[in-house]
């Protein structure tokens, strides 16, 4: 089993990065990179890494694993019915953001049905 609080840390610490990431030019993600973003992109990003450390020091790892990762599979779906590069009219999203998207779901999810809290079996 996964612990919760450091899977929830590992993904704080990743969305983070890739939210400070964004801001910075590169070939990866950037308005031009293979993962299109923009500020309210890179922000989401942050915001989404806080939520995981807030889970993990609330002592709620688990549950805000699995409550992100139903939130992506909701980020996903949206994606792909969005016909333009703008998710919600201001997120700037591209074909690898939908797929990306879509990977973190399943991973997210996959990775909280699997973890555990400590103290628990």
């Amino acid at each position: 089993m996964i612990d919760a609080k450091l899977l929830a840390r590992l993904l704080a610490a990743t969305f983070v990065a890739v939210g400070i990431l964004g801001f910075i030019p590169n070939p990866l993600v950037s308005p031009d990179g293979i993962f299109a973003v923009n500020t309210m992109h890179n922000l989401v990003h942050i915001v989404t890494g806080i939520g995981f450390l807030a889970g993990s020091v609330a002592g709620k790892s688990r549950a805000t694993v699995l409550g992100i990762g139903v939130a992506y599979v909701v980020v996903a779906i949206v994606g792909f019915f969005t016909t333009n590069d703008m998710l919600l009219g201001m997120i700037h999203i591209n074909e690898a953001d939908r797929w990306l998207h879509a990977g973190l779901a399943v991973a997210i999810l996959a990775s909280g049905m699997l973890s555990r809290e400590r103290g628990f079996a």
